[in-house]
């Protein structure tokens, strides 16, 4: 470990360096990040206004000109109010937490009581205006965050119906991917990776059921955190699956998305976690488990994997390779049942309890409204998933719910326990790259690898790891639950010696 404790002198005195030399003028903030921006904060050399400005002009610049990404649906218009009221509180000596005078987007199935809607990108719920914040919106207001924005997602959380194209919505439109604009930007937190990518945003929130943050993150070149299940509360988010539903950081550095995950996890995942800021700073994995089971689909993937390899092992990590990775049919079909029962019974207590519109107020009632406004609402596809979502019995369904919610977790831990009885972390090409939008056939995807942990409910980093061409590859980091720290640390090392973020050009 010497080597890169060395290392870690090395890149700390960078950063300094670094620090000590960035410009003050919101002009030049492009790609800061969280530590480089309270620096300068702390240092009288930039204010809150002058940061949640420049980020606003980027959406302005960017969202539906320029490039028209699609990534953000709403403003929240007292942003400059309340960056404003956060500089004055910093120059009076009063720092409300680690984000104060920061920007954050959320994705748009997030409640907020700031004016922006809370719709899931669905016809159904436009100019719906939750009455309270969700849990983590309190909590990051109370850690000194701007919430600037919201962002598009893949509509209802992609669980609308079959042949979706990941990072379009009713409302919203769709999402293209920064690095190639005819791609996909994945989904469902499609839009909060677009704007962590394309500097439309310093932080951001998306939500995982499966595959949500870790697909965005990994085809849009940014980090994402998708945390060990009940880390972050699911109060006030548009549910799935409570079973596997999960808030989690998209940003563009390993450093920032400890920081923001600090901010958004429970008091128990806190006690959990210890600091995470400083976990960032120690590498406590010894072996990991590198899966090579796509390296012959992509000649990238193989460099990568053969890079991520040569690294670790530089750094003293012993690493052993894994030529297959097959989940279990079976898994694919349980999960399912377990989604399309749990997201009858959460969406209608969400509903009930959000008091949206009597119109819209049950799953029966979104699928007639749906049908009644036809390709306004159900443009490219079907609702399939809603209209078996409203024809589950609770009572009569409930015990072949049990039954595959039981099986779903035990053939999923069965796939990853094995390997981490015997290894700190699992380390994984997180999805292939992105392929095209394509609304007539929906999502092609080569390959994705978040599933296991999805349904186990084990925490996952992906960081940006390579390139294919213009388009960036991931590399998902799992590990035990609440094992979060020791990822970190891991993806730390990683981040400083594999390829460099790519920053998106912005090209057709």
């Amino acid at each position: 470990m010497r080597r890169f404790q060395q290392s870690l002198h090395t890149f700390a005195f960078t950063t300094l360096a670094l620090l000590c030399s960035l410009p003050a003028t919101a002009a030049e903030l492009n790609n800061i990040t969280a530590q480089q921006a309270l620096f300068l904060m702390e240092q009288q050399k930039l204010s809150s206004v002058a940061l949640v400005n420049y980020y606003l002009q980027q959406i302005e610049k960017n969202n539906q000109k320029g490039a028209d990404l699609r990534a953000i649906t709403d403003i929240n218009r007292d942003a400059i109010k309340l960056a404003t009221r956060l500089d004055k509180e910093r120059k009076a000596g009063k720092i409300r937490g680690p984000l104060h005078g920061l920007p954050v987007v959320l994705k748009a199935n997030i409640a907020t009581k700031d004016g922006m809607p809370t719709t899931a990108g669905a016809l159904a719920l436009k100019g719906f205006l939750a009455k309270k914040d969700a849990d983590l919106v309190t909590q990051l207001t109370a850690a000194g965050a701007v919430i600037i924005a919201k962002s598009n997602l893949s509509e209802w959380a992609n669980f609308r119906g079959e042949n979706s194209a990941s990072g379009w919505s009713a409302l919203g439109g769709q999402t293209k991917n920064p690095h190639k604009l005819s791609q996909s930007p994945c989904g469902s937190s499609s839009g909060s990776a677009v704007a962590v990518a394309a500097d439309m945003t310093l932080l951001a929130v998306g939500t995982e059921t499966d595959g949500s943050i870790t697909c965005p993150a990994s085809v849009n070149g940014i980090v994402g955190i998708k945390p060990t299940h009940g880390a972050v509360s699911g109060a006030g988010i548009i549910p799935i699956a409570a079973s596997q539903d999960i808030a989690g950081p998209m940003t563009r550095t390993v450093s920032d998305a400890a920081l923001l995950l600090q901010v958004l996890a429970t008091d128990e995942a806190k006690s959990r976690y210890g600091d995470l800021t400083a976990a960032i700073n120690e590498v406590q994995v010894k072996k990991v488990l590198l899966v090579r089971a796509f390296d012959g689909q992509f000649a990238a993937i193989k460099q990568m994997q053969d890079r991520v390899a040569q690294q670790l092992q530089q750094n003293g990590i012993v690493v052993e390779m894994l030529e297959q990775w097959q989940l279990p049919e079976q898994l694919s079909k349980d999960e399912l049942t377990v989604l399309i029962y749990e997201f009858k019974r959460d969406l209608t207590q969400w509903l009930q309890e959000s008091q949206v519109p009597a119109a819209v107020g049950s799953i029966d009632k979104i699928v007639a409204f749906n049908q009644k406004k036809g390709k306004a609402a159900l443009a490219f596809y079907g609702q399939e998933y809603l209209q078996q979502a409203a024809a589950i019995d609770l009572e009569k369904d409930k015990a072949a719910y049990l039954q595959a919610l039981n099986n779903s977790k035990q053939l999923a831990k069965a796939q990853l326990d094995p390997y981490l009885s015997q290894f700190d972390a699992i380390l994984l090409p997180a999805y292939g790259p992105a392929w095209p939008i394509d609304h007539v056939k929906g999502d092609q995807f080569s390959f994705g690898t978040s599933t296991a942990a999805a349904v186990s409910g084990y925490p996952s980093i992906t960081i940006p790891a390579g390139m294919d061409g213009q388009l960036p590859l991931g590399l998902s980091l799992v590990g035990k639950p609440w094992s979060e720290a020791k990822l970190l640390g891991l993806a730390a090392l990683l981040e400083q010696q594999l390829p460099k973020r790519a920053i998106p050009e912005l090209k057709p």
